[in-house]
């Protein structure tokens, strides 16, 4: 961090961390004895299977696996030495990045293929399996990580009743669905899965990535990894209209909803348009009685990572001027990825000292409603 981003020294708050199954079986013993050998028996893609589908091109799996600029799209150095992917063992994460960075509070996003399987009864069995290791593997083992209930989105009624057995643990702090899913978000069939998280008082983590059985563009599959990078903030934006659209955040009031490794410098533009044909087909959605940008700044947060840094550092504050949602974005490193964050350099500079805050701390601290830890140092002036 430079200028007066530097001074910063308050605690963090790490939104959006990929842990990461140490095996093929590391789930076996939270499942049914019945499920273990009919798992392995069904076509469910192992993660070691997927990256050698990854690394080879082959798109016949979910049709969004481009070779990667890096093993399991990981910083080289994330391979724990005594074997693992990265983010599988927790020592090797804790010495990384918790203990490394000083982070507070860490929130686990697992990315395990689970809420898009089209097989729902494994699905279910798996999502089950997956929260309670996240349990006894990573929760109880570090006061200081948080994470995301692993649902089978695809199956909603599940998925709420997955939500509502896990949700009674205080450390699961949000429910994980990926941007792209079979229809649009704000589709009734998914309906169940916002009243569980408002039931709960949890919020909704949607996450880059997925792919829906449709191509993962408007206008096709892309070539290049890329390609689906750089445009991954179409499905964001086509997920928050349907949102908006379709009325769930004026049916569920309490839903609050993150949007992890999306960018957010698209949101004024999609904003003003929302706006302005609200204006003139308005009629068309009666259960919209608002501005769209009105409900965008208040039920929205969004991850840093990645974030659009423009070469010239006073654009970036023009953004946050015509975002004014200084309050709803959330530091995250995405960790193990390639495209990491540190926190010393993941903010442009001449942020003021209550911008850094809320951004590195405090906007996270109140969603996830995390207690500021006894230890921590003052925060920057």
């Amino acid at each position: 961090m430079t200028g007066e981003q530097g001074r910063y020294t308050g605690p963090l708050v790490d939104c959006d961390v990929h842990n990461a199954l140490p095996s093929d079986d590391a789930l076996h013993p939270y499942m049914p004895a019945d499920w273990r050998s009919r798992r392995d028996s069904l076509t469910y893609l192992p993660t070691a299977f997927r990256d050698v589908r990854e690394n080879l091109g082959d798109r016949s799996y979910i049709g969004a696996e481009y070779p990667r600029p890096t093993k399991r799209a990981s910083r080289v150095d994330a391979w724990p030495p005594g074997g693992g992917a990265p983010a599988s063992d927790l020592a090797f994460t804790q010495a990384q990045l918790l203990d490394a960075w000083n982070i507070s509070y860490a929130v686990l996003n697992p990315l395990l293929g689970i809420g898009e399987m089209l097989n729902l009864e494994l699905a279910a069995v798996m999502a089950r399996a997956a929260n309670d290791w996240l349990a006894d593997q990573w929760l109880d083992r570090d006061s200081r990580l948080r994470a995301s209930i692993v649902v089978p989105y695809e199956d909603p009624p599940t998925a709420a009743a997955e939500i509502d057995r896990v949700a009674r643990d205080p450390r699961f702090v949000q429910v994980l669905v990926l941007s792209r899913m079979i229809e649009p978000m704000g589709r009734r069939r998914y309906w169940p899965i916002y009243e569980a998280c408002e039931r709960n008082g949890l919020a909704l983590g949607v996450h880059n990535g997925g792919w829906g059985g449709h191509p993962i563009t408007p206008a096709g599959f892309p070539s290049y990894y890329l390609e689906d990078a750089a445009a991954m903030a179409g499905a964001f934006q086509a997920q928050v209209g349907s949102l908006i659209c379709e009325g769930v955040l004026n049916h569920f009031p309490g839903l609050r909803i993150v949007l992890i490794e999306g960018g957010f410098a698209w949101i004024p533009a999609l904003m003003w348009r929302l706006d302005r044909a609200w204006r003139m087909l308005g009629a068309e959605v009666p259960a919209v009685d608002r501005l769209p940008s009105e409900l965008i700044r208040e039920r929205f947060w969004v991850s840093t990572q990645p974030m659009e840094e423009p070469e010239r550092p006073a654009q970036f504050h023009e953004l946050l001027d015509q975002l004014q949602m200084t309050d709803r974005i959330m530091f995250s490193t995405d960790y193990p990825h390639w495209d990491f964050d540190a926190p010393n350099q993941a903010l442009p500079a001449r942020l003021t000292a209550d911008q850094q805050r809320k951004i590195l701390h405090e906007n996270a601290a109140a969603l996830y409603r995390l207690p500021t830890p006894a230890d921590a140092a003052p925060t920057g002036d």
